[in-house]
């Protein structure tokens, strides 16, 4: 145990996991006399396809497969994962509580039956259309995609990486097609991810090599 503990000091960083799903379930479950919906008429043009439930439930292996390959392959790179994710959850967890928001998109009857169906039905029911601005579901895939475009380790895996985008553009598409998210959540997940983007892995990182680079320049000199 105590191998494993020094070869993973990282593992604290999981920590948060728990604390986020906690305070996701009480504002879920809070009492709220006024929701902000946030929706526009271009919704309404977007048809419901319930076999995008099969990228949307990918979401979760996506996700977790992501953080334990950095987690055990990259720590540099899984750092900056983790910064990016924690970020903009903390972020939407805030945002959650001072604008409660949801939408009014969900079918309220199915024309037909099938598997797909079915999956969303479950969905539905175990999952409220609250608290949806922005979308986490777009945000946490970006930040995937993101982190193994930028990883060194998996420069040279191709298929890795266009199917890391593909994945992540097919989930995107998902929360929309299943009426789980709006336009305008997908375009604050989006507009949060390029915005983390930049402060972790553009400014961030430029600045983070800077200063370890700064010393061995003075010892050369």
């Amino acid at each position: 145990m105590k191998t494993l503990l020094s070869k993973y000091k990282h593992v604290w960083t999981l920590l948060y996991f728990p604390v986020y799903l906690a305070v996701f379930f009480w504002l879920e479950n809070r009492s709220v006399s006024k929701y902000h919906v946030v929706q526009s008429t271009l919704d309404s043009h977007i048809p419901f396809l319930e076999i995008f439930i099969i990228p949307y439930f990918l979401w979760f292996g996506f996700v977790a497969l992501g953080v334990a390959y950095f987690f055990f392959k990259d720590v540099k790179d899984y750092y900056r994962l983790i910064a990016f994710l924690y970020s903009g959850m903390t972020i939407f967890l805030i945002w959650s509580y001072v604008y409660p928001n949801r939408l009014f998109l969900r079918p309220m009857a199915f024309t037909r039956d099938n598997i797909f169906i079915r999956m969303v039905q479950h969905l539905y029911a175990i999952d409220t259309p609250t608290n949806v601005f922005p979308s986490i579901h777009v945000f946490n895939s970006l930040g995937i995609a993101i982190t193994v475009l930028n990883s060194n380790r998996l420069r040279n895996f191709r298929a890795v990486r266009i199917g890391s985008v593909v994945l992540a553009t097919l989930i995107v598409l998902s929360t929309m097609f299943l009426k789980q998210h709006s336009l305008i959540d997908v375009t604050g997940g989006c507009v949060m991810a390029a915005a983390l983007y930049w402060l972790i892995y553009q400014c961030g990182y430029q600045r983070i090599a800077e200063l370890f680079r700064r010393p061995a320049n003075r010892r050369i000199a």
